[in-house]
């Protein structure tokens, strides 16, 4: 098995120095091939932007190490993680992989923050060229356990390169250690609440001609805020207490909701009215 690693932290983050030493340790043993092609500085909340690839077609890189794994190759990128794992993927680097681990990201990626979180973009970046991917995160907090999330990640992968191409998984692991999870539990994703910014909607004064706004985008990021409105099997519940949570993702694709067909046929007899007028 070939794997390429990435995060949206950086390559210089403990979670990925982590994730990059257990899964070293886990490839000698089985004798598979992993690579490291990681931003050079922090990408958070980059979701799947690959950034300004028009004004800027070239990304800078430079061959570097992770003290954890200090015999895998790592290439540190000038670029977010999507765009990471998109090189990756193409096997700019050496190595076509058959899966792309991200993470492990500081802080859980459930809820609505999934859509922002970088972790989750270059998985599903990757799985937008066939190849399947994990996005690991763990729960925030003063001493962080990223050992505990590594060592479940490892368990996950030889089921993960038997699944279906473009299989996306999110695994979110509370921050314990190894003995104190109570378990792991498929998970549906949250309706992590989100906090507007302050401003004239939100009943705060008229904006002025220009200035800053304070920046609220959600009780997930990256603390898990009160889940008590939450469901036993949703992701960030489960988090809290105390279950690792594996949630399948699924990237773009066509909304086949039949209670749409109405707006959708609607649409086209308007649209084709206008174009018949227009002529």
């Amino acid at each position: 098995m070939k794997i390429i690693v990435t995060n949206d932290d950086g390559v210089a983050a403990p979670g990925i120095a982590t994730l990059v030493g257990a899964l070293d340790a886990w490839a000698r043993a089985g004798s598979h091939e992993i690579l490291v092609v990681a931003p050079a500085t922090n990408y958070s909340g980059m979701s799947a932007a690959v950034s300004d690839v028009f004004g800027r077609p070239e990304v800078a890189y430079e061959r570097t190490t992770i003290a954890s794994a200090p015999d895998v190759s790592v290439y540190a990128l000038d670029a977010p993680p999507a765009l990471c794992a998109i090189l990756g993927a193409l096997g700019t680097f050496g190595l076509v992989p058959d899966l792309v681990v991200s993470g492990i990201n500081e802080g859980a990626n459930v809820g609505r923050s999934i859509l922002h979180s970088g972790t989750v973009g270059a998985v599903l970046s990757a799985a937008q060229l066939g190849i399947s991917g994990l996005a690991v995160s763990v729960q925030w907090g003063e001493s962080i356990h990223y050992d505990t999330a590594a060592a479940l990640t490892v368990h996950v992968l030889d089921e993960l390169v038997r699944a279906p191409e473009r299989t996306v998984l999110n695994l979110n692991v509370p921050n314990v250690p190894v003995s104190e999870i109570r378990g792991v539990r498929r998970a549906r994703i949250s309706m992590a609440e989100v906090v507007a910014a302050a401003g004239p909607l939100a009943g705060g004064p008229p904006l002025a001609h220009s200035g800053v706004l304070p920046l609220a985008m959600g009780a997930a990021t990256p603390m898990i805020g009160d889940v008590s409105g939450e469901e036993s099997d949703e992701d960030a519940h489960l988090v809290e207490a105390g279950f690792a949570a594996l949630t399948p993702l699924l990237g773009p694709h066509e909304n086949s909701d039949p209670a749409l067909d109405g707006v959708i046929h609607r649409s086209l007899e308007v649209i084709s009215d206008h174009l018949r007028l227009a002529r």
